[in-house]
């Protein structure tokens, strides 16, 4: 079975970033392999992580978000301390989750979706420092 997963830091906070992202792709590619799992498109970006992922039919896809985000803050927890400072709670993730089947014919749609997101955050980044710069252009005015 196919799944697209997605799911949330606590409060939307912006902490995987700065090598942090690059550390929980290592960290689920690991999961993955220790739990048997594909991983076949991963996008980790500051406040959420989309995966598209491919397992046995008899693996429950609750008891497996459940494993790949326990996993995930504990470990980033002792790597990183100082995300607990950021996230009031103490817990690194919202604990909602979005599950969606992917089937033969939607799969190439889920993975370009995927594979667009940084893209899509860097036109969005750009656009707002267009603003920020013609707002600022106009209040000098």
């Amino acid at each position: 079975m196919q799944y697209h997963l997605v799911w949330c830091t606590k409060y939307r906070k912006k902490v995987l970033k700065n090598g942090i992202d690059t550390e929980c792709k290592e960290m689920l590619c690991d999961l993955a392999e220790e739990y048997k799992f594909q991983i076949l498109a991963m996008e980790v970006m500051p406040d959420h992580i989309h995966l598209l992922v491919d397992c046995k039919p008899q693996f429950y896809i609750s008891d497996m978000i459940k494993i790949m985000k326990g996993n995930l803050a504990r470990q980033m927890f002792l790597a990183h301390p100082e995300l607990k400072k950021e996230l009031w709670g103490g817990h690194l993730w919202n604990p909602s989750y979005c599950a969606i089947t992917v089937s033969d014919r939607s799969r190439d749609q889920v993975l370009a979706y995927i594979e667009g997101q940084k893209e899509k955050e860097k036109s969005l980044t750009e656009e707002m420092i267009c603003w920020r710069k013609r707002d600022a252009d106009r209040i000098q005015l």
